[in-house]
């Protein structure tokens, strides 16, 4: 029963790391290079407050803990 509690226990305290607020510019970081990787030469990612986002499609990810957004453009030639 201890070995069964303590298993619980280490998974929530897993899941509550991996749940950890991710800083911008990091997430930013990580989105940056999948884009790149897709061969996508011309784009824009900004960085937002909540209240700032006017179009939700734009938006390619959350960061510090959802107050902020992370928005993609892609720039036309």
């Amino acid at each position: 029963m201890i070995r069964v509690a303590i298993a619980v226990l280490a998974s929530l305290l897993t899941t509550a790391a991996l749940a950890a607020p991710k800083p911008c510019e990091e997430l930013k970081a990580e989105i940056e290079a999948k884009i790149q990787a897709n061969n996508v030469s011309s784009y824009t990612l900004e960085i937002v407050k909540n209240d700032e986002v006017h179009d939700q499609n734009m938006v390619v990810g959350s960061c510090e803990g959802g107050t902020k957004k992370i928005i993609y453009q892609k720039n036309d030639r």
